[in-house]
């Protein structure tokens, strides 16, 4: 039942009173009305879910220190959230947005507000749907500008920035396609496409006229924000006759570095100088910027095609008409580029952008992190390995959703809906990487790791084989964290450490578990809350590779959890 206009507007401003207030910056409101609209892409038109009828959806644009409030109303028949991929959420947990995590879902005719400050962080981030696989064309950018005044802290001043996202198109519903998958236990069926902005570019049948063009005038500089909002595959990205600078990754400055190739897995964003430079023999020549998966996954589990956008010189001519330059690109399994290029990634370290790399840790867990299987049900057929059901999981424990939001929970002291024993390390250990065991089967359950508040936490995340090794880019809620180390094999508690940096090592909210490998991060849980851990391979999410941390309140006001808002959607 709708609440009488007044009484709405009465809970809409009660929410923003019991949220901190931005002590510094401006108050931006937006509203996003999901809707559905018809999209055509490869000549198959289908309705998809939008925010106010884009696809993607419409930028956010914001400064470090600004008060974000985004009204969301759901008018299309699934349930939705909106998670602010990287956000810190300082005692704003109830904003973060993953369902049945943080919040219930906003039902058909129902609306949520989401009300946060932006601390800390300036760069590029992105919005999407974290309810099943509505994240498949609910997303869009969130770009944060410096505070009023500060520059940039690198020499060059961009003429333009531009978002570029990259995404994946399915010619029939998400929703079906796993709905499927987790009814038969197979893998689920894959992307039709990629896109860039949205559209599939040249390459793909049907699709010379939705094809993103990047104009450019020559000897300006750009600033790319690129991000990745594809549902499952990691991609490499490289524009012909080009140069980049990355500058930036997941809102966090690092030391700059020329590539030719970026490597992005879903949920990352990097911030890159462009510097349009056309060639002298060949001013009018159609430059190509191409994306392709970077995958370590059977052949089959992964779309394999290529999406291509164009940069474009004036005057611009027809791409049919001039030379064409096609970028190289690393072979689908490049591995070793991969690990190479996560290891150039550092942070700036200065003293206005510290690395505040916690140096002593007060609590060490070691997670696995990989496939596994579940025996199929009686009086059913199952198509996963062997007749059984795909599952994955962390610490061999694929995690079940409750039915009840867990920050709800919580702050409710509402027992019987999660247990505090997740495991600090796999309960019986095996060589992760080597040959995997005769038993494949996992354990299930709903359970969390509980912390006090600013403790200094590291976690080792073990790549498994017991599939396949594959390569998890791991999106931890709630908190940035420093990658320490990264290595193949199984980690070595005895030796590895030694080799951590703890100076400069990237800052980010996604970090890439290498395939046959591990990597060591570390932060401060200083956010109280309930915080998502989870792959950002929405296959492997869905299978069940997430897991939870509650950190409790502090003992000073300004280090408790905020009370939830008025208007909190109920399960």
């Amino acid at each position: 039942m709708e609440a009488p206009p007044g009484l709405a507007l009465l809970l809409f401003f009660g929410t923003l009173l019991v949220l901190p207030q931005s002590s510094h910056g401006a108050t931006r409101y937006y509203t996003f009305n999901v809707t559905m609209q018809n999209v055509t892409r490869l000549c198959t038109t289908r309705a998809i879910p939008t925010v106010n009828g884009k696809f993607p959806g419409p930028k956010i644009v914001t400064r470090e220190g600004d008060r974000v409030i985004v009204k969301v109303v759901n008018n299309v028949k699934d349930n939705v959230t909106i998670h602010w991929h990287g956000v810190r959420q300082l005692r704003t947990g109830w904003s973060d947005g993953p369902a049945y995590v943080t919040q219930c879902p906003i039902r058909t005719g129902q609306s949520f507000v989401y009300n946060f400050t932006i601390t800390g962080q300036r760069g590029t981030l992105l919005w999407h749907a974290h309810v099943s696989w509505m994240r498949a064309t609910l997303y869009g950018p969130i770009v944060i500008l410096p505070k009023r005044g500060v520059p940039y802290p690198f020499p060059v001043k961009p003429y333009k920035e531009v978002p570029i996202i990259f995404g994946e198109w399915f010619n029939v519903d998400p929703e079906a396609i796993i709905a499927q998958a987790l009814k038969t236990g197979a893998g689920p069926n894959i992307s039709d496409a990629f896109t860039i902005n949205g559209l599939p570019g040249p390459l793909y049948n049907c699709s010379s006229k939705d094809t993103f063009k990047l104009k450019v005038q020559p000897g300006k500089w750009y600033l790319l924000r690129l991000i990745n909002a594809a549902l499952n595959e990691e991609l490499f990205f490289s524009i012909a006759n080009h140069t980049l600078t990355v500058v930036d990754v997941d809102a966090a400055y690092v030391k700059p570095f020329h590539t030719d190739i970026v490597l992005i897995t879903p949920g990352q964003t990097s911030n890159v100088l462009l510097r349009a430079e056309p060639d002298a023999g060949c001013p009018a020549a159609t430059h190509l910027m191409l994306a392709r998966p970077y995958s370590t996954g059977q052949p089959g589990t992964f779309d394999n095609t290529t999406v291509a956008a164009v940069l474009e010189y004036a005057p611009p001519g027809h791409i049919k008409s001039l030379p064409l330059l096609r970028p190289p690109l690393p072979g689908l399994n490049d591995t070793a580029f991969a690990a190479n290029y996560s290891a150039r990634l550092r942070s700036l370290a200065t003293p206005e952008y510290p690395a505040n790399v916690p140096r002593a840790v007060d609590r060490s867990f070691f997670f696995t992190v990989g496939l596994g299987t579940n025996p199929c049900p009686a009086n059913r057929t199952c198509q996963g390995p062997n007749g059984s059901m795909f599952t994955a999981s962390m610490n061999n424990v694929s995690f079940d959703m409750p039915t009840t939001a867990l920050l709800q929970t919580h702050y409710g002291n509402i027992a019987g809906v999660y247990t505090a024993d997740f495991p600090a390390a796999p309960l019986e250990p095996f060589n992760y990487t080597g040959a995997p065991p005769n038993n494949t089967h996992v354990s299930n359950g709903t359970k969390v790791v509980a912390l006090q508040y600013n403790t200094s936490v590291e976690v080792v995340l073990q790549g498994t084989s017991i599939l396949g090794a594959e390569s998890h880019p791991l999106h931890l809620h709630g908190f940035d964290f420093f990658v320490v180390g990264q290595g193949f094999g199984n980690y070595d508690s005895s030796k590895d450490p030694a080799k951590f940096n703890l100076v400069d090592p990237v800052q980010r909210n996604t970090v890439g578990v290498p395939a046959g490998g591990w990597v060591a991060i570390r932060f401060f849980a200083d956010n109280p809350g309930v915080w998502f851990m989870h792959c950002h391979l929405e296959v492997h999410t869905s299978w069940g590779l997430k897991m939870a941390w509650v950190v409790n309140d502090g003992p000073l006001p300004e280090q408790k959890l905020m009370p939830p808002p008025a208007d909190l959607p109920k399960c």
